[in-house]
């Protein structure tokens, strides 16, 4: 079942269970008086703490790898401040599908990384209120993310500046001296990585899958240098996938992947690629570069010896002379609404700490959320480009993006099917990136109209 189809049927599926459902202590839907409560974000003391607060929490998260090791330490951390709130952690590899289940069976604890198939009129089916956008969107960055109709839902972990994360030392060997601005100018790259030394030059990680949605978090921000795009542009625009004669939009991103598989720059069989063992290759120059957020930068550069081999550079668009990268939300923390009053004070009380106190954006390589707290030295060079970040949707069209991009069943960053059809285009030779975006203009048009939207 696709992942739309799934979160379309979340809502009714919890309501005709939510009798059963509850946190990881016992909470169930007679609790329901805790929903109104207000958590008091903002008051939050994260100096003094809170001795008297009582809490067995558990946290479900992406980071399999962090479950161990950096989560346990900041938990211990946190409990300097909170001595009584006990906190145990559960790692999910395939977050996206499992999480969604665990969420229409209210099998999980009481914070969760929201995931991405829940719209964002189900929030509050499933997630207690936070805070009020009004009240930290000067605090904050991404606030508007997890937001439906002024209430935050959702507390971003970091931020992602969308780029490409390459090995410095495959590209000085092929002789690269300058970081390329446009689509041809990366293609010709990638040629001269493939002529002039034995790395592969684009690996594209397809048989993950999660992988490749990656690149549709390029087609905003970074391919147009529009805040709008995403929330706004995309959803009343007509043929969006079109192609531009500048290289720039979503179609030039699209297109750099199908040209660099149809040219043979990325790896001979890509059914075959592996995740976990790309991370150590592209550490010992074997792979020239990846398409993936900066979250990924920390994990390839502890793959290996060669830390300081592994760079991150600007998706090759340029737009009026200027370049730009989305900056976008990574996973955002929720609470689960029917958990105890405890324990959704505790649970704001140590999503406040991740986001303040934790370091967490710093030791992942990613964007405090914190306004106004510098980035990382992993984003240095990006010093010349203007970071995007998506303006929040409308004002009643809070659910019209995701109702078109499920509609139209590509599911852009959430379903890399059409990814995947690309690359499986490209080397087949049976569809040209034309032909492809003409059937994605079709599928968009259809949903549009669907939603009531005439397409502009």
């Amino acid at each position: 079942m696709k992942k739309q189809i799934i979160a379309i049927t979340l809502a009714a599926v919890m309501a005709a269970g939510m009798t059963g459902c509850g946190s990881s202590n016992g909470s169930n839907s007679s609790d329901t008086a805790n929903k109104d409560a207000s958590l008091d974000y903002k008051s939050i003391d994260l100096e003094t703490g809170d001795s008297d607060l009582k809490a067995d929490l558990k946290v479900i998260t992406h980071r399999t790898d962090l479950v161990d090791t950096t989560f346990e330490e900041y938990a211990q951390e946190f409990q300097k401040l909170y001595p009584n709130v006990t906190i145990s952690f559960e790692g999910i590899t395939n977050y996206a599908d499992d999480m969604t289940t665990r969420l229409t069976s209210g099998d999980w604890g009481d914070i969760c990384m929201i995931p991405t198939t829940v719209n964002k009129s189900e929030f509050s089916t499933y997630f207690e209120p936070i805070c009020n956008y009004d009240d930290m969107k000067d605090s904050y960055e991404f606030l508007g993310d997890k937001m439906f109709d002024g209430k935050v839902y959702g507390i971003a972990s970091m931020g992602n500046a969308m780029g490409i994360v390459y090995n410095k030392s495959v590209f000085e060997k092929a002789g690269i001296s300058e970081l390329p601005t446009t689509p041809d100018a990366f293609l010709d790259d990638l040629k001269q990585i493939k002529d002039k030394t034995d790395a592969i030059p684009l690996y594209t990680n397809y048989a993950a899958g999660w992988t490749l949605t990656a690149w549709d978090s390029y087609i905003g921000g970074t391919a147009t240098g529009d805040a709008d795009f995403m929330n706004n542009t995309i959803v009343h625009q007509a043929n969006p996938f079109s192609k531009r004669s500048d290289e720039t939009g979503p179609y030039a991103v699209y297109n750099t992947l199908y040209e660099a598989v149809s040219e043979g720059l990325t790896e001979d069989d890509p059914t075959t690629t592996d995740w976990e063992g790309c991370k150590s290759q592209i550490n010992n120059g074997k792979i020239g570069c990846m398409v993936l957020g900066s979250w990924a930068i920390i994990q390839m550069q502890e793959a290996g010896d060669h830390a300081d081999d592994i760079g991150y550079m600007p998706f090759p668009i340029t737009v009026d002379g200027k370049q730009y990268a989305s900056a976008s939300a990574d996973y955002a923390y929720g609470i689960n609404v029917n958990s105890t009053a405890d324990e959704k004070k505790a649970s704001a009380a140590f999503i406040k700490w991740l986001t303040e106190k934790s370091g967490y954006a710093y030791d992942q390589g990613g964007i405090p959320i914190v306004k106004g707290e510098t980035y990382p030295e992993t984003l240095s060079a990006f010093t010349n480009v203007t970071l995007v970040m998506d303006n929040p949707t409308p004002t009643g069209e809070e659910d019209l993006y995701a109702n078109i991009n499920n509609g139209s069943e590509l599911s852009l960053n959430s379903d890399p099917t059409h990814v995947a059809r690309i690359i499986e285009s490209a080397i087949d030779h049976n569809e040209t990136m034309d032909e492809i975006a003409d059937s994605w203009n079709e599928a968009w048009t259809s949903a549009q109209e669907s939603n009531g939207v005439t397409p502009q």
